[in-house]
This record gives structure tokens, C-alpha cells and sequence, in this order.
């Protein structure tokens, strides 16, 4: 397919594409603005002159694009250092849950006017016209794996420098760009520089044609740990003096299997206080709705419950937004889902980088190489459902001596893959001028 006909589809489907993400935000909560001017690249006025009586003037950013939740966390640092060395910086997203944790990251920064928040507008052409003439960026800077067609092609065009920085290219992927041909293989060639996020991702690039990328490593080991949260989690550990299962970004049929699971070990000698940490906040109702159906007793994070409280309750259900420093501060183990159904796995990294030894399921396939290392390093192990992912927790709290050897194996796991946005700092410094 070519880039006429690509764009033809686009126009043709339009219509039953915004119905579809029209549906999805209403379904997902959250401010989306499927409709809204800025995603068909148009801007007002008001907006140009709020962005100019800012206590910094914002001219020529680096235009930072993270698409969800996942590529906002894990750009966070290297934003920081960007915004540290006084680049103003331009942060876009399609998800309300992305843009939500942006401007708790950088609330400051944006008050001030050096980071300014905007919604990658819809791959149509002149939408991306609309987009660049607004903002002109100095260089773009795609997180992980979001190249769009007609966007790349536009920055090509204006000689907009662009990189795909921690670039994921999983088999699935290359076998999509294979079968859809011409039109994605276009974009990725129209990049400046691919930066890939192992080498396993390097090869899968170049068995599409491309030059073999410079492999950088990934972003989500450059983690910024919030010490204030792990330190309030470990206070609250010592002072319940109970052991703590922390169930970690729980996706879509996972947490049914899991409640159960707690309820069928509800009656050994200690039940530990397990917490459950939904992926998307905007699914926090429904899986109260699952606790509510259970014989659980269970308290909410967002309700401040008291020491008292959870030293009795089964269940903490973890209904917050950027917390999950404080939750890892609190377990004595972490159970990262979202890789027991098949969803490809969930960040196990924060865990690791705190001392929290891990288990993972069969499903993490967008984590793989990272997943592997940490069960190669000790500081992970997988299991094949939530059943027995609660049995192996249960025998590692009864074996202090192997928590205490996985929880340094992930903190030493950690320190050798750190260092990575001061690495593509170095390496986008001949398109920062």
C-alpha cells in the first residue's frame, strides 16, 4: 500500500474511526477531545497568545511524542534532563491517562510555560501541516514505536529532524509492516535516526530493509524513583508488621482470577495484606465492582485507611494515579500482571530498581528481552496463572533468604542498564540548534 491509498482509506473510514475512539473514551473516562480542533492540526488564537504571556517564552521546542501512560513514565527523565538544560519542550499524546500523568509530572514546568501539553493530531495530511506550522519544532522525538505516515512525511518535508528513540519493534510488528508494505516501510525510512531499544529490536528492523539501527538501550530502565513514596511504603510496611503481595498493573479478566485466587488461600495461618493495582484508572469501578461482589474485606488507597485497617483487611485496592513507588515501597513481593492474559506484559522495572523481587506470567512479549535478563539475573520468575503465581508468592515470603537474594539481584540488574536518556541526550545534540 502507498501513501495515496493509505491516506484515501483514512479519509474514507474517518467518519467510523472517531465513532469508534468517540466510544472508546466514553468507555475509558477522561478528557479525549476525540472531536476537538488541535487533533485535526488547527489552533486559535487565544491559544498562541496564552502560549506567549508564559513566564518563558516558548519558541521552537523539541517536540517529545509519548502515546500512553507506559512512553510518558518512561520519558520522564530524559524530559527532565531536557528541560533542566532550559529547552522548552513540547509533549504530546493520544490518551487522557497519558496526558493526566504528564501534567502531574510537570506541573511546574508547564505553569511556568517551558513544557507545553498538546494531542498528536490524526495522521491526515493536512492535519499534520496544521501541527507543524503552528508549533515548529527544532526536532522531533518519537517514543518507542509511534511513527504515523503522513506526520513523519510532513517533518521530512520541512526538514523537521525526527528520532524514534527506545525503539520496540516486536515480531508482530515487523510481520504488519511486511503485509501493509510500502506506506510504513516509507516512514520508518523517512526517520533520521532509529534508535533501537536492544538488539534483537535492531535486527527485526533491518530484516524489513532498513540500515541495522544503533541500539541505545531502553528508556524504562532510566527510571526516576520517587525515594519519598518507597520510603512512606516501607514506613507503613513496618508499621502493620504484615507481610504484603503487591498485584501490579492488573488488566481486563486478570483481576477475577486473582480475587479468586486470594480467596482460596484466605484461611492459611498469616494471610499476607495483598494490594491490587489496576493498569487504567479508568477501570477502577469495575474492579471495585469485582471486590464489591467477593467476600473480601477490602479498604481503598484513596480513602486513606489506617494502620489499624490494614492490618485486618484482605485486600488494599491500589484506586490511585502515580503511587506505584509508594505501593513497591510497601510489598514484600510483586506480582506484575498484564502478562497472565495476553496483553504482552507491564513494566516488572520499578519493582527490580527497589529491591521488590518479581514474579511475571507467560505474556510479556513487550517486555521480553528486559523480562528475560531479570530471570536470567535471579530477580524475576514466571509462573503460568494467578493460582499459582499467589502459591510461588506464598513460598517465597516463607524463605527469607531467597527474597532477600532476588531483591539484590534486581537492584544490581538495575545498575548496569542505567544512564540511557544521558546517552540519547548526547546523541540528539546535533538537532537541538
Amino acid at each position: 500500500m502507498n501513501q495515496f491509498f493509505y491516506t484515501l482509506l483514512l479519509r474514507c473510514f474517518k467518519p467510523l474511526i472517531l465513532k469508534l475512539l468517540d466510544r472508546k473514551a466514553k468507555k475509558a473516562g477522561g478528557v479525549w477531545d476525540i472531536y476537538a480542533p488541535e487533533r485535526f492540526g488547527i489552533y486559535t488564537e487565544l491559544a498562541h497568545v496564552q502560549q506567549q504571556t508564559n513566564s518563558v517564552k516558548f519558541e521552537r521546542p523539541i517536540w517529545i511524542h509519548a502515546v500512553s501512560m507506559g512512553e510518558t513514565k518512561a520519558a520522564q527523565p530524559f524530559i527532565r534532563l531536557l528541560l533542566d538544560q532550559g529547552y522548552p519542550v513540547l509533549l504530546t499524546h493520544m490518551t487522557a491517562t497519558a496526558r493526566a500523568l504528564g501534567e502531574k509530572q510537570f506541573i511546574a514546568d508547564i505553569q511556568r510555560g517551558q513544557l507545553v501539553q498538546a494531542w498528536l493530531p490524526y495522521d491526515l495530511p493536512e492535519a499534520a501541516k496544521g501541527f507543524f506550522a503552528h508549533w515548529k519544532p527544532r526536532c522531533g522525538i518519537l517514543i518507542e514505536r509511534e511513527v504515523w505516515p503522513n506526520i513523519v512525511l510532513e517533518a521530512t518535508q520541512q526538514k523537521i529532524p525526527t528520532i524514534l528513540a527506545s525503539a520496540r519493534f516486536s515480531a508482530k510488528t515487523a510481520k504488519q509492516v511486511k503485509r501493509i508494505g510500502g506506506v510504513l516501510c516509507k516512514a520508518y525510512r523517512s526517520l533520521t535516526v532509529i534508535l533501537a531499544q536492544s538488539h534483537q529490536d535492531a535486527e527485526r528492523f533491518e530484516e524489513i530493509g532498513l540500515p541495522k539501527p544503533m541500539v541505545l538501550g531502553n528508556l524504562k530502565f532510566d527510571l526516576n524513583i520517587v525515594a519519598s513514596q518507597v520510603q512512606a511504603g516501607e514506613v507503613l510496611r513496618t508499621a502493620i508488621d504484615r507481610q504484603v503481595i503487591v498485584i501490579a498493573s492488573t488488566r481486563d479478566g486478570e483481576e477475577n482470577d486473582f480475587i479468586q485466587s486470594i480467596l482460596n488461600h484466605k484461611n492459611i495461618q498469616y494471610p499476607p495484606l495483598y494490594v491490587i493495582v489496576p493498569r487504567h484508572p479508568e477501570r477502577f469501578a469495575q474492579v471495585e465492582g469485582l471486590l464489591q461482589k467477593s467476600s473480601l474485606h477490602y479498604v481503598k488507597q484513596s480513602d486513606h485507611p489506617s494502620q489499624e485497617e490494614l492490618r485486618y483487611v484482605d485486600v488494599l485496592f491500589g484506586d490511585t494515579l502515580g503511587e506505584m513507588f509508594f505501593y513497591y515501597g510497601l510489598a514484600d513481593i510483586a506480582i506484575v500482571a498484564g502478562s497472565f492474559g495476553d496483553y504482552g506484559g507491564q513494566n516488572h522495572i520499578e519493582a527490580c530498581a527497589v529491591g521488590v523481587p518479581v514474579i511475571v506470567g507467560p505474556h510479556t512479549k513487550n517486555f521480553e528481552k528486559s523480562v528475560n535478563d531479570a530471570l536470567i539475573e535471579g530477580a524475576a520468575r514466571r509462573t503460568e496463572n494467578p493460582e499459582s503465581a499467589l502459591l510461588l508468592a506464598h513460598q517465597l515470603l516463607g524463605d527469607t533468604t531467597q527474597l532477600l537474594r532476588m531483591g539484590k539481584a534486581g537492584i544490581n540488574w538495575l545498575t548496569l542498564h542505567q544512564g540511557v536518556s544521558q546517552r540519547l541526550y548526547k546523541m540528539i545534540l546535533p538537532y537541538l540548534d
